[in-house]
């Protein structure tokens, strides 16, 4: 039986949505294994997600310390070599932090390692055979890898399925007594919190966000007379920032803002995971996109083929004649 842990990421005493995600990826490696939650950090905030996982996990470890109350990935690395055996699969979030931890956890641990994994064909014997996106997710990437002595995996946010929050009535297991020295070459200093701009995206329910696909600036008006009359507000990916047409505190991702709105419409965004990474809360995903093969398609609950240039305007005006 297959050994599987799970990092859970947290913020302000909750977990990550990723958190529910885990289970239904670790059931694609192995139905049969055990799937233990881990937690790291300091003071009330893990004790309150240590009890949230105890929820839907069997066990969770709990490693407690001080210098962990801010996620640092050197001593994160060093405390679970100390507290995990090593011929554990460990799952971590492919996120900004989870990029940092991986690798490095993986050569500490002397175990296999792959990155960005989206899915599983599951496990032949010691053999786990995954399944990566290349090229923007134009490109299906079969891998394999012997994980007989462990491996880490980092799982691409938003592929699986999330459960729903049980009541496992698990266990916690307080491991910090196992940690030893956490001496690091890199410190905390401090949280800059992004800017927030004339409009806070992160308190709208409805967004409407456009990629490359508006094309020029002057299109963005037709976004926002959309936005307009479905009450929504207009958000966007990397590259709209990146040409100055609006504001970096307009731009959803992992270089930009979360969000968590109950309807997201992604109007010309491909859908690359550094996009999806900023959106969070399962929210029901429309995507318009002329490209019938864009990754966003994959995730989305409708997805239309067209050019937004064409729909949004006869969109606006199907909403106002109601």
């Amino acid at each position: 039986m297959t050994q599987i842990f799970a990092y859970i990421p947290f913020k302000n005493g909750s977990a990550e949505d990723v958190a529910l995600e885990f289970p239904a990826a670790a059931g694609k490696i192995d139905p049969t294994a055990d799937l233990t939650a881990v937690v790291t950090g300091a003071g009330p905030d893990l004790d309150a997600v240590a009890q949230e996982m105890a929820k839907t996990y069997k066990e969770v470890i709990k490693i407690s310390h001080a210098d962990l109350a801010y996620p640092n990935a050197e001593l994160v690395r060093k405390a679970m070599t100390d507290v995990l055996p090593h011929d554990a699969v460990i799952l971590v979030p492919h996120d900004t932090f989870g990029m940092d931890l991986a690798p490095g956890l993986s050569v500490k641990m002397d175990a296999a390692y792959a990155a960005d994994i989206v899915d599983f064909e599951g496990l032949d014997g010691t053999t786990l055979k995954m399944i990566r996106q290349e090229l923007g997710g134009a490109v299906y990437t079969h891998v394999t890898s012997d994980i007989s002595a462990g491996a880490v995996i980092t799982i691409r946010p938003g592929s699986f399925a999330p459960i729903e929050a049980g009541s496992a009535g698990g266990t916690v297991n307080d491991k910090s007594g196992e940690v030893k020295d956490l001496a690091a070459k890199r410190k905390f200093l401090e949280v800059v919190e992004a800017e927030v701009g004339d409009v806070d995206i992160t308190k709208s329910d409805v967004l409407v966000s456009i990629g490359r696909g508006i094309e020029d600036e002057e299109n963005i008006e037709l976004a926002q007379e959309l936005a307009e009359a479905m009450g929504a507000v207009v958000s966007c990916s990397r590259p709209i920032v990146d040409a100055k047409w609006l504001e970096k505190s307009r731009q959803v991702g992992t270089s930009g803002q979360t969000v968590k709105p109950k309807v997201y419409m992604a109007m010309g965004i491909s859908g690359s995971f550094q996009h999806l990474g900023g959106v969070k809360g399962n929210p029901f995903i429309i995507a318009v996109n002329k490209n019938p093969k864009a990754p966003i398609f994959q995730v989305a609950d409708v997805g239309i083929v067209e050019d937004i240039l064409e729909f949004m305007p006869e969109l606006t005006e199907a909403i106002k004649s109601q």
